[in-house]
């Protein structure tokens, strides 16, 4: 008998990689560690009689930086995770004994791409822009999908583009596009397990005011128990018109962290 994932590879799919570039510099929010990576072994340093020799580095990197996914420990508000859980006894011994980005399953889910930017007919959204649960439903309905409960929503503002400017595409001074705390809430409705967005806080921030109000966590991740995927990569999506796909995602077994770096990928061509 042929295996049912066997012959659907077998018929072709196309993988698009979700995931931006980690390196040295890249843009990081101003609440995490920065990403470093330094070679600690270098060819050459120790040969072997055969001549052979190895080079390895260290990499040094908060769990919230890079493409990246929230574990429900991440947030809390007074004093409470998602289902109520004490987060303050949580995370005793400096790990989360429950909630963390460890407790994730692997996700293999419907995803679909909801393309704000071009709704509003330009390539990327204004800074500070604020998403409403309206460019949701027209975005979905342009897109002709349905958000469906239990899948993913992707959602583009078409602030990836900035990933190689780490200054304008952090916003600081400008502000940067998201979503509003109706926009949450309506994903919330939606049933969905995880969103996404192509900048570095899901949530619209406004010109210098930073992250000091994450109201849109609270509501996904504490309120509802919905996972949140930062820093997302969509050129390859927009270019090719996807708006429904096969989303796989699997974080690093990080036992008690509140976020893993991932490389999500969507499978085109795989949905019957």
């Amino acid at each position: 008998m042929t295996d049912p994932l066997l012959a659907v590879v077998r018929a072709g799919i196309e993988v698009l990689d979700l995931a931006q570039p980690l390196f040295n510099g890249m843009p990081c929010s101003p609440n995490h560690p920065g990403f470093r990576l330094s070679l600690t072994r270098r060819h050459g340093d120790m040969v072997r009689p055969d001549g052979s020799s190895a080079a390895s580095e260290m990499i040094v990197t908060g769990g919230h930086v890079g493409t990246h996914i929230d574990a429900l420990a991440h947030a809390s508000h007074e004093g409470r995770l998602f289902g109520g859980a004490d987060c303050m006894a949580a995370q005793t011994g400096g790990v989360f004994s429950e909630l963390g980005v460890d407790t994730i399953a692997p996700m293999i889910c419907p995803g679909v791409f909801l393309d704000i930017a071009a709704l509003h007919d330009t390539s990327r959204l204004d800074p500070g822009y604020g998403i409403t649960p309206q460019d949701l439903e027209g975005a979905a309905e342009t897109a002709g999908v349905r958000v469906e409960a239990g899948g993913v929503c992707l959602i583009n503002t078409g602030w990836s583009s900035l990933w190689d400017d780490a200054t304008a595409y952090l916003g600081v001074d400008s502000g940067v596009p998201g979503l509003t705390e109706e926009a949450a809430r309506w994903l919330a409705r939606q049933q969905v397990i995880a969103a996404g967005t192509d900048t570095t806080a899901f949530e619209q921030i406004l010109p210098r005011r930073g992250h000091a109000v994450m109201p849109v966590h609270r509501i996904l991740l504490v309120e509802n128990g919905i996972h949140i995927i930062e820093h997302l990569r969509f050129d390859e999506l927009v270019d090719c018109g996807a708006t429904e796909f096969v989303f796989v995602l699997t974080p690093l077994k990080i036992v008690g962290g509140t976020g893993s770096m991932v490389r999500p990928l969507a499978l085109l061509g795989a949905r019957s």
